[in-house]
Order: C-alpha cells, then structure tokens, then sequence
C-alpha cells in the first residue's frame, strides 16, 4: 500500500510517501480501508520533534470502509462506514489502509462526508472535553477563545455556544468573519490588540496551541474563573503544568488539557453535526502525496480550521 512515512532525512517535512506493507489485522482489530485523514497539531509538533509513532505513520484521524476484522470484533463487519481516532493506538491514518482496535471507531452516517468525518475526531473531542470536561461550561458564561480559527479552535468555539456561553475568539483580522459566521459573539485581532489590556473578565480562557503569558491570562479571569492550556509544544506544556499548579492558589485556576480518545465523545459530535448544531470547518484538501506540503501549509499560513488528506 501507498503511506507517509516518517523519515528525518527527508527534505520534505521529514516525510516520504512510499510503498509499505499492508498492515494484517489481529483478532481484535479491523482493517480500513481509509478514505481520508487529517493533520492535527499531535502530527507535526512530533514531526518537528521527530518522535515518530513506531511504524513511523502519523494521522489520528481517519474515515474508510471496513475492508476485514478479526474473529473476536463483534460491533462491525466488512463494508462498514467508520470514523477513527488513533491517537492512543499508534497513530497511523497517513496511508491507504490502517489496523486499529475496534474501540477507535464509531459509525459513520451518510449524511457526513468522508473529508468532514476525517476532520472532527481529535479536534472536536479535544475542544469538547476542554469546554465541558476540564472547563464545565455553563449558560451565560463568559467565554475566551486564544487561538479561535485553528482546528480545536473552531470547534470549541462553536461548543461553546451551543451551550449558550457569550464566546470571544481570539485571532487575525484574516479569520474575524469566520468567527463569527460560527457565532463568536465579538472577536479580538491579537496582531491589534493587546490581550492583557482587554476591559472584560472571563469565567473560562482557553489557550490553544500556543504560548501564551500565564500571568497575563489569570488576570483576564473573574473570581473562580479557569485557565485552560490545550496543547502546544512540550516545553509550553510542560510551562502551563508546573506554573499553573502554582498559580492556582487562590480562586481562579490555571491547568492544562491533554486530551483522550473516547468514542463517546466522537458518537456526541456527530450527533452535533448531524442536527447542524456545528459544523466542520476545512480549509485545504491535499492528496496523500501531497501530505509534506499539506504539513508545510499548516506550519506556514495558520490554516483556518482543519486540512484534510484525500485518501481516495
């Protein structure tokens, strides 16, 4: 099968798209045939980093038909529309076909597309366990949004609002109609406006793939009012943890979200998308080998919203 590989002494990305061997699913697993894939900040920060997944695939996120499964899979059969998240199996969606336990996959309606499906699972949960989980968004709450245009972003943003909080993205003057096309109820352009001179309190600040000043951010918080960091680098993570732990005595909190897979979580945004309370947000599609380029793109123009790999 076609897939891209990582490979540090590829002048593209550290990445080659080659020939590999088709993967051969265990007793528990299911085989795909994938259809397409997305890029996630989980790909390219390890990338840059250069701590492959170990059969050296990334791409979390996934959507195909199920070509076989094992003997002892029991919740799908061959033919089946599936959604896949395979940050907590080794990654591995950047290619024709992928081998995965049967709990990183939901069905897929038919009312999604393959590219919309491939571009929610592991920025969709991200954005809902930071809301809901980490930060237990309530109504009339006033929400922060640092980062509101990217992957996580647009989806947080719009979680947030369907749970009836007044929702302020941070972003370029670039992505402001976006916003609020997706209901932000203002937008700040941070190229403009100096985060820390803003008038307003927030209940929840969420900081997303970026690094942000922490100090800067509490004072943005109301009494009881929560700081959550969503991703970033190692070293921006490791930051938020250790100074946030500090930061939070007192009332307002300061904290950091790595996210889980959870199917639950995934069955809940596609009944989110299915009754158009949001809705995926893509900015590029690329061809599989075009994933390099499609990596560059990400790292280069700050994509609005998510980019998708065309499997097929």
């Amino acid at each position: 099968m076609k897939a891209v590989i990582f490979d540090k002494k590829s002048s593209t990305e550290k990445l080659t798209y080659c020939d590999v061997e088709k993967p051969v699913p265990t007793d528990n697993e299911l085989l795909i045939e994938i259809h397409a894939a997305s890029i996630n900040a989980a790909d390219y920060r390890m990338i840059q980093m250069g701590f492959p997944p170990k059969k050296k695939i990334f791409g979390a996120d996934v959507s195909g038909i199920v070509e076989s499964v094992g003997k002892n899979v029991n919740k799908f059969k061959p033919g089946d529309y599936v959604i896949g998240e395979l940050s907590g199996y080794g990654f591995g969606g950047l290619a024709e076909y992928v081998a995965a336990p049967e709990k990183a996959f939901i069905i897929k309606p038919e009312e999604i597309t393959f590219e919309d499906a491939a571009s929610f699972p592991l920025a969709a949960t991200t954005a809902l366990q930071a809301v809901c989980n980490k930060g237990k968004v309530k109504k009339g709450w006033q929400v922060l949004i640092i980062g509101s245009s990217g992957g996580v972003g647009t989806y947080a943003l719009q979680i947030a609002k369907y749970y009836d909080a007044v929702v302020t993205g941070v972003c370029s003057s670039k992505n402001e109609e976006q916003n609020r096309l997706l209901g932000a109820d203002d937008v700040v352009d941070y190229n403009k406006v100096n985060l820390s001179r803003l008038n307003n309190r927030y209940d929840l600040i969420l900081g997303i793939n970026g690094n942000y000043h922490l100090s800067r951010c509490k004072k943005l918080l109301k009494a009881h009012g929560r700081y959550i960091m969503v991703g970033g680098s190692i070293q921006q993570i490791f930051k938020a943890i250790f100074f946030g732990w500090i930061m939070s005595f007192g009332s307002k909190k300061m904290s950091s979200l790595t996210a889980k897979s959870n199917t639950e979580d995934m069955e809940f945004i596609t009944k989110l998308i299915l009754e158009g309370k949001i809705r995926p947000v893509i900015d590029r599609s690329f061809r599989l080998s075009e994933t390099a380029d499609a990596v560059r793109y990400i790292r280069e123009k700050h994509a609005k919203g998510k980019v998708v790999i065309k499997v097929r």
